[in-house]
């Protein structure tokens, strides 16, 4: 199941493209960095763009490259912030196709008799699914909840977190809209936010809201879990 969803995703993205980044080039990445007074830094044929701006005081670094995870295809757009947040709060927000997925991929390895041993390519996302229960409640509509899964080590984390202004970016991607099944996920955990989706389709329009949604995911995070 796993490897048919990779493989469909690689034909979406262009599984052969030599340079993952030549959908973004330098200048139009670099000018909407600028536009929104971040930093910028690469660019250079098929490495790795990186934006780094602010949000509530704190520093957060956005890049745009090569993927580091196996289930995304093409680019890979990821983000983090160092929050200061409580280090013991703990919660997901995932896309369903990628969370069934991973999870079929974890119950084939225990299952696997072969395998006695942990695979250390597995990402640390397949723990965290692990870790955390899912996550509902009455408000968000049933299209969120079709697209996707909120798990935390609490559910109060969870209502906490995942506020009304974020749920409303979550299910207003700009067109054309990435479709639900492209691989995307938010974590708070260990006092840091991280984002992780495949770039597609790739364009600054994605890229502008995809940092939207980054943004409000650290503010909620503040506004919630400062210490």
């Amino acid at each position: 199941m796993f490897e048919r969803i990779k493989k469909a995703f690689h034909r979406r993205a262009g599984e052969h493209d030599e340079n993952p980044s030549s959908h973004l080039r330098h200048g139009p990445v670099s000018e909407w960095a600028a536009s929104r007074g971040m930093s910028f830094s690469g660019g250079t044929l098929g490495s790795t763009m990186a934006m780094q701006g602010k949000v509530g005081g704190r520093s957060w670094r956005m890049e745009l490259g090569r993927p580091s995870r196996d289930y995304v295809a093409g680019e890979e757009l990821r983000a983090r912030a160092e929050l200061g947040v409580f280090d013991d709060v703990g919660a997901m927000i995932i896309n369903r196709p990628l969370k069934d997925a991973l999870e079929r991929r974890a119950y084939s390895m225990i299952t696997d008799t072969l395998q006695t041993t942990a695979d250390p390519r597995l990402p640390e996302e397949m723990r965290w699914l692990a870790m955390y229960d899912e996550i509902g409640w009455e408000g968000p509509p049933d299209a969120f909840w079709d697209r996707y899964a909120v798990l935390s080590d609490k559910r109060e984390n969870a209502l906490a977190w995942v506020d009304e202004s974020l749920i409303s970016l979550l299910m207003d991607w700009p067109d054309p809209q990435p479709l639900a099944t492209v691989p995307f996920m938010i974590v708070l955990q260990r006092s840091k936010c991280y984002m992780r989706m495949q770039f597609m389709p790739a364009g600054t329009r994605t890229l502008d809201h995809a940092s939207n949604v980054f943004v409000a995911a650290c503010e909620s995070a503040l506004d919630a879990f400062r210490k």
